[in-house]
């Protein structure tokens, strides 16, 4: 089994962290911290608006990937700057679940500014709990001008110690601070209780090995804890008595629900998992990632020949569309960029690699923009 993608900076077991903290403090002498997070901009929730001839209704499914997320936030914030885009169902695993589930927040609660606000906070926490990982770079990789974080001993301590030990040794509390990040960033109630976008979060069922695809009227901070559940890190999350994994094993990130909900024309994938890298892995780490790269794509792969396969069958006229809405695929990537990036730099959330990746998104958003034939919607006055 491949080592874990370490989706965030905590992902290391209290017992570590301590250690983590002090020999960070030792090293790095008094950091500055980082600047205090904006306040998240308390707007009136707007008006759900009718339907337009002009406006270009989507639904987008956000793949998981540790640090990379940060690309998807990138993508998102450029397409919030678009009035003519509306979003109306949106899907996600592990960091697309976050993601997602501060897109559909921040939009009910604030609208474009108001979701664009909470992204920008979530990641911004993400950069600050960084400054205690032990997972960051060292003078070397800083010397080559690249974020790998292929020389860091803390990596490959968490290599060695993921073969002798596990979460309910290291983590016997079962602690997660992301929790607490998510509940008080989010409004789950309020998110739950709206129906002016769809959401779907893919988590593991542990017993079973299929995927648990939960919805709006039960998206709440422990399920998308499920969804961001890596094994060799956290206990599985128990929800009504069943455990679960990271969604990525078997849905990253989950497309179908997408097809059968709401009224958008377009889906837009949004991936962060490279599906190329040049060359043959030759190191242990570079054989686990790799494998963990196969396995985490796998399920989208299969799930795009799903679609094809039912647009197709829509087209031929066997399959009714009341069934299955027919959705013309858009993918938003940087696969040139990514494939660049080594596989380590999923545990690397400093805030300028952070910010590197958004514009990364950003720019990648803006690309496929512009290739697209809609007739441009001047912003409201």
């Amino acid at each position: 089994m491949s080592p874990p993608i370490f989706t965030f900076p905590w992902d290391v077991p209290p017992s570590v962290t301590t250690l983590a903290r002090r020999l960070g403090q030792w090293i790095r002498g008094t950091d500055a911290p980082p600047p205090p997070l904006s306040p998240i901009p308390v707007l009136a929730a707007p008006p759900p608006l009718p339907l337009s001839e002009t406006e270009h209704v989507v639904a987008i499914a956000l793949q998981g990937g540790g640090a990379h997320g940060a690309f998807t936030w990138g993508v998102l914030d450029r397409l919030l700057d678009e009035p003519s885009i509306r979003f109306d169902a949106v899907s996600g695993t592990s960091a697309g679940a976050m993601n997602a589930v501060l897109l559909a927040s921040g939009l009910i609660s604030g609208g474009r500014p108001g979701a664009q606000a909470l992204l920008a906070a979530f990641w911004r926490r993400i950069a600050e709990a960084g400054r205690l990982s032990p997972f960051r770079r060292t003078w070397f990789d800083h010397l080559d001008g690249g974020w790998s974080l292929d020389r860091s001993p803390w990596l490959a301590f968490m290599d060695m110690a993921r073969q002798f030990v596990s979460p309910y040794q290291t983590n016997p509390l079962g602690l997660n601070p992301l929790q607490e990040v998510l509940d008080s960033l989010i409004d789950f109630q309020a998110l739950r209780d709206q129906d002016r976008i769809a959401v779907h979060v893919a988590a593991t069922n542990v017993q079973t090995g299929h995927p648990t695809i939960f919805t709006t009227a039960e998206i709440d901070a422990r399920r998308v804890m499920a969804s961001a559940c890596l094994p060799f890190l956290f206990q599985a999350v128990e929800i009504d008595g069943i455990p679960y994994w990271d969604g990525g094993y078997t849905s990253n990130p989950p497309l179908l629900p997408l097809l059968k909900c709401g009224s958008a024309g377009n889906l837009v994938v949004v991936p962060i998992n490279p599906p190329f890298r040049p060359g043959t892995p030759r190191s242990a780490r570079e054989i686990f990632s790799r494998i963990n790269e196969i396995t985490f794509n796998a399920s989208l792969n299969h799930n795009l020949e799903s679609l094809a396969r039912i647009n197709a069958l829509i087209d031929q006229g066997e399959i009714d569309q009341a069934t299955y809405r027919r959705l013309k695929l858009h993918v938003i990537e940087s696969d040139d960029e990514f494939h660049r990036l080594a596989a380590s730099t999923k545990f690397n959330t400093e805030w300028d690699f952070l910010v590197y990746l958004r514009d990364l998104g950003r720019r990648a958003a803006q690309s496929w923009l512009a290739r697209q034939p809609w007739p441009a919607i001047p912003p409201p006055p």
